[in-house]
């Protein structure tokens, strides 16, 4: 039914659409819906490169789900800062959120994980992020927990002695650099059964073509991720926002 909502078939058509490389406007009229509903579905949830039939439907049956439930006395959303629509922004961390989920990341992790990467400040405490995301400070306290341990976020006092949970360019840098440091070590593993095998047989050269493969892959991450921070992170002559200059203590030799 044109006007209705999308079914989970509807959404499996579309997302064989999209990884067939079909226009919106092909997928909606095989669909007989109109384009900008098929080109809203795909962007809300994930957009062309992660869009997942089954995450979406889940995803707009949670959006309906919570629209349905009344809201807490006294929890009023809060005010959003710049103008910004209330609905657009919780609808958009879903979507960013789904992206993680279809990384690996569990889900209130990626909830955690997006709201603090929406936030002007890049910044909050557990308080903040349970009532923001309306989750409980277990829940809280297990994502930051995993976040950290991946190098994701990073923990910093205020000027009240709170712990406030950080996501900033220079952890994004790092989490990419330990990534690095993470696939050279496999190949520094796969050298190691290169001799154990013996040279020229048929395992240890499956094993030698595994690290030459990875330390190509590593030393290329690395050398991406500084060449990144240098230019994508430096803010031009005479911008004075009090952002941090991107620091330039850390050698290329700390990618292992």
């Amino acid at each position: 039914m044109p006007g209705g909502r999308l079914t989970q078939q509807e959404r499996r058509q579309i997302e064989l659409g999209v990884a067939d490389g079909l226009a919106y406007a092909e997928i909606a009229r095989a669909l007989d819906r109109p384009t900008s509903t098929v080109t809203r579905e795909v962007m809300r949830n994930g957009g062309p490169t992660a869009y997942r039939a089954d995450l979406a439907h889940r995803a707009t049956e949670r959006r309906a789900h919570r629209r349905r439930q009344p809201a807490p006395r006294g929890a009023e959303a809060p005010a959003q800062a710049h103008g910004r629509d209330s609905e657009a922004v919780r609808e958009y961390e879903e979507v960013f959120a789904t992206v993680f989920m279809q990384s690996g990341l569990p889900r209130m992790t990626a909830r955690v994980l997006a709201g603090l990467y929406t936030t002007d400040t890049g910044s909050l405490t557990a308080s903040e992020l349970a009532g923001r995301l309306q989750i409980s400070p277990a829940s809280v306290s297990k994502a930051i927990a995993f976040l950290e341990s991946q190098g994701l976020i990073r923990r910093e006092r205020d000027e009240r002695r709170r712990e406030r949970y950080v996501v900033d360019d220079d952890v994004l840098y790092q989490s990419t650099m330990a990534s690095a440091r993470a696939t050279a070590h496999l190949g520094d593993v796969a050298r190691q059964g290169v001799a154990i095998l013996g040279p020229h047989t048929p395992a240890a050269t499956r094993l030698e073509n595994i690290a030459r493969f990875v330390t190509f892959i590593s030393e290329s991450i690395a050398r991406a991720a500084d060449q990144a921070r240098e230019v994508l992170h430096t803010k031009p002559e005479g911008a004075s926002d009090g952002a941090p200059r991107p620091r330039s203590d850390q050698p290329g030799s700390d990618r292992g």
